[in-house]
């Protein structure tokens, strides 16, 4: 399958690059509960080209999180912890200088577990607009109700950063495609580091 790549405006955006994953502090439990944003909630809306497009606009910044549900779409980590026995964890980080915060892996040393995104009533095209910490990778793979590979995104090499301390840390885009996508899932991230999607556009089956 063929990777897809493209760069787009890099979003007004800097991070100190000390700056690792925000786990969650140790006394702090993650929300058992699926989380919820409001069915108002104008951050999940329809573009020209006929997508859904969630900006998490209503999403609890720097909360540990099991899942989150937005615009038909249920977010959580692919699968348990490793290396402890913690709850998997989710969280929105803000994207610094601009009005977005995004989702990522919340477990500071369990970035091999992808975020899996569960599309109601399946997609034909996913995009994500994504950033992340230096050094870290980036994959994007698309897979039907049954777990099968339909198509799968990459950047060749490590995430796009910025050429002085003065710009901004560009965002960039993977975009998949299939027949009858299920569900998604990103990763790339070393541990200590993080993938952070700003934004997800999809569009619908129905």
């Amino acid at each position: 399958m063929k990777d897809h790549k493209r760069i787009i405006t890099p979003a007004l955006t800097s991070m100190a690059i000390a700056i690792a994953v925000p786990a969650a502090p140790p006394t702090a439990p993650a929300t058992t509960a699926p989380a919820t944003v409001p069915a108002t909630n104008p951050s999940a809306v329809k573009n020209a080209a006929g997508e859904m497009v969630l900006t998490f606009a209503s999403a609890p910044v720097g909360k540990p999180l099991a899942e989150w549900t937005e615009g038909g779409v249920t977010f959580a980590l692919a699968a348990p912890p490793q290396r402890s026995r913690a709850e998997g964890r989710i969280m929105f980080f803000p994207h610094l200088k601009t009005e977005y915060h995004g989702i990522l892996n919340a477990m500071a040393n369990e970035q091999a577990i992808p975020v899996k995104a569960k599309i109601d009533g399946g997609a034909s095209s996913v995009t994500l607009v994504l950033w992340g910490t230096i050094g870290c990778r980036a994959w994007l793979e698309a897979h039907d109700k049954d777990g099968k590979l339909l198509d799968r995104a990459a950047l060749p090499d490590a995430v796009p950063q910025r050429k002085s301390p003065s710009d901004p840390i560009p965002t960039f885009e993977l975009t998949v495609k299939g027949e009858n996508i299920s569900y998604i899932l990103f990763g790339g991230a070393a541990n200590g580091g993080a993938l952070v999607a700003d934004e997800m556009r999809f569009k619908p089956l129905k």
